[in-house]
């Protein structure tokens, strides 16, 4: 700062300006000065808003996993690889075209097997294997690189919001699929297609907002959860049937 202000002297001194020297010795101080306050008062306000942007993405991570982990994978990435957001550095590799291009190619196939009644459902019971530690994954991701004990809170609570969601999701397309016409699953999967785009724009760009609406989404999933009783038992021996045969088992049958 110093310098910069006798640079300034010595122009002035040039245009036929001459301040004394108590002048600006004073002016560097008062700049001095006024830059250390500005610099206290937006430093903690920049913190804080980094730190509840990442809170919120790892929340969105972990949340939209349950539903539709292979988007929120390939949306991350290419928000990442175009520029659009500065992407953690655990999360750099979802921005790999070998990456990117294989999450395109499961958003595909998912996109198409969601629409079809009981398909869903199967593939969901296939892919529970892989959304909920996959939202985990993501949200440790957000932390796990400048902080390892950030990185397994944020896992925890992200494999926390997958299951909910994804207990959600097979619950009420479970409900769904009971009724013949196949319009009710259309929409239902259009809607979680739209969620996740809506979930990562509002986290990235309204952390706030999102923390809102995160609360919301909670209190519904509780709400169907409670509603559809009967059918989240059903998933859940499902689920059970689906992993609890043995390699022995299944050959032995």
């Amino acid at each position: 700062m110093q310098e910069l202000i006798q640079q300034l002297v010595q122009w002035l001194h040039g245009m036929g300006i001459h301040p004394s020297q108590e002048t600006a010795h004073a002016i560097g101080d008062a700049v001095g000065q006024a830059g250390a306050a500005v610099g206290g008062a937006v430093a903690p306000v920049v913190a804080k808003m980094d730190m509840a942007s990442l809170m919120a993405l790892a929340a969105a991570l972990g949340w939209a996993s349950g539903f539709r982990l292979y988007a929120v994978v390939f949306l991350t990435g290419l928000m990442g690889y175009a520029g659009w957001m500065p992407l953690p550095p655990g999360l750099h590799l979802l921005a790999h075209p070998a990456v990117m291009a294989a999450s395109g190619f499961m958003v595909l196939i998912e996109f198409f097997a969601d629409k079809i009644p009981w398909v869903d459902s199967m593939w969901d019971s296939i892919n529970s294997v892989v959304r909920i530690p996959g939202g985990a994954l993501l949200a440790a991701g957000v932390f796990g690189a400048d902080s390892a004990v950030m990185g397994l809170v944020a896992g925890l609570l992200g494999g926390g919001l997958a299951a909910t969601s994804f207990a959600t999701k097979a619950t009420t397309r479970a409900a769904i699929n009971t009724s013949p016409e196949p319009f009710s699953n259309w929409l239902a999967s259009f809607f979680e297609d739209g969620l996740v785009v809506l979930v990562m724009w509002l986290a990235t760009t309204h952390p706030l907002a999102f923390g809102i609406a995160l609360v919301v989404m909670l209190l519904i999933s509780a709400l169907l959860l409670v509603v559809l009783y009967k059918f989240l038992i059903s998933v859940v021996r499902k689920l059970r049937r689906f992993f609890g045969a043995s390699p022995l088992e299944s050959s032995s049958a």
